[in-house]
């Protein structure tokens, strides 16, 4: 297809996978989207005559400078997923689209944050979130409460404080806690010459919009137990799947906790404007956070995906059955769905081959269940008339996969638990809506 994805990374996509090469290019393109919008942020403060527009001017040009001295550390607090967020919601402020005060301020911390990680000397003042000064990317300063900190930058290190406060020295290493600072901590796991780097962020604002947020910054105990499930995680993503391991290295950037409502054993998430950050309940073993992961990397490609290309119609008001939802799903949503859910049919297909027992009979159940189910949502969206041209043309290369893959024999008793589980959603559902659309 012309225009902004390239033919084959644009079908690999569509047929569930994509691997380095597309997830580089859905990066890069976000990481384009970030820049953009934090041009806008100084632009239309201008235009409105903000208070802060010349501070947010220089604080633009100051990340330009850190960027063009070190831009592999720089692209990393360029990247972090809640400062698109930030951005976003910023610039939607200033133009008085949303009913929020702008925080410009905060350009100038992450100029502030920039700088640090380039080694380019700065001193630049930045907002409080209450007693804390966040340097976004890196973590916050512990200074007490004032009305602003002042950040100063040199020798490649930072401090911080504010007026007749304390002064918090960011530590060599900003992603490990010291006296005055809280770090955004590191969680690294590493198996046969594969190696992952994510960061867990119990404390930005911005992290995971909509979501249920953890309420506190995890403890010691709690910060282990993460590290080593993703571990194991890990180690069973680079040893059975490796298209989604790759995916994940190159995607996700932030792990953000979350609480599972109304007594679910887990949740999981991710927000179409926090790319690269994956919001979850605390992982109760190493399969459930693989899964976990090939659920929500599928939602990360298509919405990455979703900003470059037009595959669904602007919506009509219809509604339409999703096996996985207990409500009704616009097409967009059965998109997002059938697009996930594809993960999950294809996690459970290859786990089922390298288990045992009692996990092995559920993953043969789980792989049938998930995509003849998956398969039916894909005709019922293939049907709806929602699609663009591009939107078909990606559904029918997933409708393929998810059809060879229901050529594939598991054992009658799988198949049998698959159909009555299905059976069982759809009685529950129109118990709750009525007769599908």
């Amino acid at each position: 297809m012309p225009g902004p994805v390239p033919d084959p990374l644009f079908d690999a996509l569509a047929r569930g996978g994509g691997g380095h090469a597309a997830a580089a290019h859905l990066r890069a393109a976000q990481y384009g989207k970030h820049l953009l919008l934090l041009r806008r942020v100084v632009d239309v403060a201008r235009e409105v005559g903000h208070p802060e527009a010349d501070r947010a001017h220089d604080a633009f040009a100051l990340v330009a400078r850190a960027q063009e001295h070190a831009p592999g550390p720089v692209g990393g607090a360029l990247r972090t997923p809640a400062v698109g967020v930030w951005a976003r919601r910023t610039a939607l402020a200033l133009a008085g689209h949303r009913p929020e005060p702008p925080r410009v301020g905060t350009l100038g911390a992450l100029a502030a944050a920039a700088a640090l990680r380039a080694g380019v000397d700065a001193r630049v003042e930045i907002p409080l979130d209450g007693p804390t000064a966040p340097l976004p990317s890196l973590g916050r300063a512990l200074v007490g409460e004032g009305a602003s900190a002042l950040v100063e930058v040199g020798g490649g290190r930072a401090t911080v404080r504010v007026r007749g406060g304390p002064e918090v020295e960011v530590p060599e290493d900003p992603h490990e806690d010291a006296p005055g600072w809280h770090a955004l901590r590191r969680l690294v796991a590493e198996h046969r010459g594969g190696r992952v780097e994510l960061f867990l962020d119990d404390q930005d604002p911005d992290r995971m919009p909509g979501t249920d947020l953890v309420a506190h910054r995890l403890g010691v105990d709690e910060l282990r137990w993460w590290r080593h499930t993703l571990q194991g995680a890990w180690e069973l993503l680079v040893d059975h799947h490796g298209t989604l391991a790759a995916e994940t290295d190159a995607l996700v950037v932030t792990l953000t906790p979350l609480t599972a409502p109304g007594g679910r054993v887990h949740t999981s998430a991710t927000t179409r404007h926090a790319f690269g950050n994956l919001g979850l309940s605390r992982p109760e073993g190493a399969v459930p956070f693989a899964l976990t992961f090939a659920h929500e990397v599928q939602h990360a490609k298509l919405t990455a995906l979703l900003d470059l290309v037009a595959l669904t119609r602007s919506e009509d008001g219809s509604r339409y059955y999703a096996p996985w939802r207990p409500d009704p799903r616009p097409a967009s949503g059965l998109l997002q769905g059938v697009y996930a859910h594809l993960g999950v049919a294809g996690f459970w297909r290859r786990h089922r081959h390298v288990t045992a027992g009692e996990e092995a009979r559920r993953a043969h159940v789980e792989f049938a269940h998930w995509r003849r189910s998956t398969v039916d949502a894909a005709r019922a969206l293939a049907d709806s008339g929602r699609l663009t041209t591009e939107g078909r043309r990606f559904l029918a290369l997933t409708d393929r996969t998810l059809r060879d893959w229901c050529e594939e024999p598991v054992p009658d008793e799988a198949e049998r638990a698959a159909r009555d589980a299905a059976r069982r959603h759809l009685a529950r559902w129109r118990a709750r809506n009525g007769a599908p659309w």
